[in-house]
């Protein structure tokens, strides 16, 4: 009867403990699948601009295409500052989950050579996705009396040139710049800003002569006939404005690979699966119909990038920026 009893108590136990095993199990593959899971609600994505730039109207129309496919709101917070150095602290001191997340251009990786070397480096961040690259041009108002880039080098020659751009000096646009100053051998005066908008108002305003943007953010002027452009820095010309001729058809020889790329990144140590995650679904939402007529109409190349490619790309972009501030004379 004992023997019974002790064999009854033995298997009890045994049973209990193994319903308790499986029920830790569970609720550890729970666990995991809850923490790999993204999104977890609304999606914060920092820009580093104003609202109105080239970026800005990239994300916003992007988020329309990627809402639906991720089933949550992309909250769009404009965080200009410091040229980017804002957006950036934001973005460093988010949780690495996925839920926070940042536009970023060449002038990222410009800034952590110059003005923000010290402040902030490549690892601190993820590098989640390519999306853009996009050719910069040279543009005035349409009554100006300067036409190509020949007449901005005489004047320049004469006497001192004001040419606007985003970010301040060592910026991706003012270094694009510096490549015509060497093979021209002239000296302008760079004026850097905080968003695009800010750009086309100092010219249209008379603060500037020249300016420095992307065709994203420029389209409706051109068609309003309110700017005109004197170059585009790219190895043929742009579909949109096919009588704009590029930088080497005047006769100035640039690096033309130097184009704008916008990307994404977050907080560093993201999880892998995570950022390939993000990647998908902001590769997917390119693909939509609405976002393509965009993109085409803006003028640029779509990138397509992970997070594994996007990264080496990242390393090679930043190698490459510092030869150029190097060649420049601003590093």
């Amino acid at each position: 009867m004992a023997r019974e009893l002790r064999f009854k108590q033995r298997l009890f136990f045994k049973t209990v403990a193994v319903a308790l095993s499986t029920l830790l199990s569970v609720s550890m593959l729970g666990t995991a699948h809850a923490d790999d899971e993204w999104p977890k609600g609304p999606v914060n994505v920092i820009m580093h601009t104003k609202a109105g730039g080239t970026a800005d109207i990239f994300i916003r129309t992007l988020a329309k295409n990627l809402e639906p496919i991720i089933g949550e709101k992309l909250v769009i917070i404009n965080a200009p500052g410091g040229g980017g150095a804002s957006q950036m602290a934001r973005v460093r001191a988010a949780k690495p989950d996925g839920q926070t997340i940042a536009v970023n251009t060449m002038t990222h990786f410009t800034s952590m050579l110059t003005n923000l070397n010290g402040v902030f480096a490549l690892d601190d961040f993820s590098w989640i996705a390519s999306a853009q690259e996009d050719e910069i041009i040279l543009f005035v108002r349409k009554d100006s009396k300067l036409q190509n880039l020949d007449d901005l080098v005489a004047k320049a020659r004469e006497g001192t040139v004001n040419v606007g751009g985003f970010g301040p000096v060592g910026s991706m646009q003012q270094i694009a710049v510096s490549m015509l100053e060497s093979n021209a051998e002239v000296k302008v005066n760079w004026v850097g800003f905080e968003s695009t908008p800010d750009i086309t108002a100092a010219l249209l305003g008379g603060h500037i002569d020249v300016a420095v943007s992307n065709l994203g953010a420029l389209e409706a002027f051109f068609k309003a006939d309110r700017i005109k452009g004197l170059g585009v820095m790219g190895t043929k010309r742009l579909s949109a404005l096919p009588d704009l001729a590029t930088f080497d058809e005047q006769g100035y020889k640039v690096d033309t690979s130097w184009v704008q790329v916008r990307g994404f990144f977050g907080p560093g140590n993201m999880p892998l699966k995570t950022q390939q995650k993000i990647a998908d679904a902001i590769h997917q939402a390119m693909k939509s119909d609405e976002y393509q007529t965009y993109a085409r109409a803006a003028g640029v190349t779509d990138s397509w990038l992970g997070p594994v490619e996007y990264t080496k790309l990242v390393h090679q972009a930043t190698e490459t920026a510092d030869k150029q501030l190097k060649a420049a004379g601003l590093k």
